[in-house]
């Protein structure tokens, strides 16, 4: 490899930051990276505001994820690694602040262009705004595509007025075609230009991070990376009457040998799959068979039932809290710290319920319509259920999923603010696209205590208030 020379290669240096979208295929940053550049860092930065052990919490792993997500995200950058060296580049992996760090990075390797890919969570909103803002006074040009959600949040919103359509029919109506629909996303990158002379560590172990991953334990079946959501993505198209005539919620929660669905989600959450080029995909069957359902049941509607979540959540202050948040009723919710510890850990003495929270610890993940089941047992009456949820509230139970999206996929809406049924059903799928089921993990509960059983009338004993149920998103 050529060393490096600042002069020799100034004006001429790229830095694409990854984040979400860890892929090589249609990721038009790091095609616009490559381009004209001597030499391309591909970055991705250890938080310890995501990755750093937090010993208080009620499970092993960070204030904001628990030990799956955690581990698919390093699988996930292992993958992302080999991709690029097959390229003939590297992944440069740093610690720290990622705005400090990023802002060392532009100032040491004389970086005249920066890449990345949008986000819309708050606080990835917030470490851009400072990066961009040391990159515009240093003349250092900055790209950042939208590429995680099919539109552009920003863009609906300012078609709907400057306000979030808060039904979905409203942002379909709003949202159209996506312009990059007319031709194929791009899949075509051979090769990345080297990386300069630089320090940098592989990607690090779960050990390395403070963690023991050590046990002997069950671990969840969802391997991270690129190449296994390509794999995942080809299984699941394989079938195209089975594509066709996809209906959610319709499937079988209970099913363990063979997904319900596709089992995707995880993999948009992290960018390890383009939801652009799922969606072309997707369209490509359609046009080669006589009939298929259609949007909000079909599986093109459930990546439109994502977008929409993100553009509600993008365009909503405080969309991760009930205070201050205008869409959410405000409920004087009840605590219960001991009947609230029963349901998160699997000890209300109800079997369905119990195996589904088992199920949630060991793999990070349960069936659309198993959330919906133990989400209803904690808070529902006999109407409906009125709370925000946010896809990743810290610190909380809700970190334990590996597919949760930092804000969307979560809503309070509906009339006078109240949700159904129904509509709760569809938070907890708002990104999850996926499959098999909980029935392994029940057995155990059959000869469960009935110590900690909870009432059946739960909207008299409700445990809740705002944004408690976070402890819901943690592995």
């Amino acid at each position: 490899m050529r060393l490096f020379n600042p002069s020799m290669a100034s004006g001429s240096n790229s830095l694409i930051w990854f984040r979400k979208g860890l892929r090589i295929h249609d990721n038009p940053a790091l095609e616009h990276a490559a381009k004209g550049s001597y030499f391309l860092y591909p970055v991705f930065v250890i938080d310890p505001h995501y990755m750093e052990p937090d010993v208080t919490a009620f499970s092993q792993g960070s204030e904001r994820a628990g030990l799956n997500r955690i581990r698919f995200l390093l699988e996930s950058l292992v993958d992302l690694d080999l991709s690029l060296k097959r390229l003939g580049s590297r992944l440069v992996v740093l610690k720290g602040e990622p705005s400090q760090v990023l802002i060392r990075c532009l100032k040491e390797w004389s970086i005249s262009k920066l890449c990345f890919e949008y986000d819309t969570d708050p606080y990835y909103q917030a470490l851009d705004n400072q990066v961009k803002s040391y990159a515009t006074a240093a003349g250092i040009e900055i790209f950042s595509p939208v590429s995680h959600t099919l539109f552009n949040p920003a863009d609906i919103i300012q078609k709907n007025g400057g306000r979030p359509p808060l039904s979905y029919q409203s942002f379909v109506k709003l949202a159209g075609e996506p312009s990059w629909a007319a031709s194929p996303v791009s899949n075509a990158l051979s090769w990345l230009p080297p990386v300069g002379n630089c320090s940098t560590t592989e990607v690090p172990s779960m050990e390395e991070l403070g963690y023991d991953d050590s046990a002997k334990v069950e671990r969840s079946p969802f391997k991270g990376g690129e190449s296994e959501a390509l794999r995942r993505l080809r299984e699941s198209l394989s079938n195209k009457e089975w594509v066709a005539n996809f209906e959610k919620p319709k499937g079988d929660p209970s099913a363990f040998l063979s997904p319900a669905t596709t089992v995707l989600s995880p993999y948009l959450k992290f960018g390890c799959l383009s939801s652009r080029y799922f969606y072309q995909c997707i369209q490509d069957i359609q046009r080669t068979v006589k009939k298929h359902t259609s949007p909000p049941v079909s599986l093109l509607g459930q990546l439109l039932w994502r977008d929409f979540f993100y553009t509600v959540a993008f365009g909503t202050p405080n969309f991760e809290q009930m205070k201050d948040n205008r869409i959410c009723k405000q409920i004087p919710w009840k605590y219960d710290d001991e009947l609230l510890a029963a349901w998160r850990d699997g000890r209300t003495g109800f079997p369905w319920i119990d195996a589904i929270m088992v199920q949630l610890h060991k793999w990070g993940w349960m069936h659309h319509l198993a959330r919906h089941c133990v989400a209803c047992f904690l808070t529902r009456g006999d109407l409906v259920i009125v709370l925000i949820v946010m896809w990743a509230l810290s610190s909380n139970l809700l970190s334990l999923f590996i597919d949760i999206a930092p804000i969307p996929d979560s809503l309070c809406i509906g009339k006078k603010g109240v949700m159904s049924l129904r509509d709760f059903l569809l938070i907890l799928i708002g990104q999850s696209i996926m499959g098999t089921g909980c029935g392994s993990h029940a057995p155990h509960f059959f000869t469960s205590t009935t110590e900690f059983i909870l009432q059946s009338h739960l909207e008299r004993s409700t445990i809740l208030m705002g944004t408690t149920l976070g402890i819901f998103f943690r592995y």
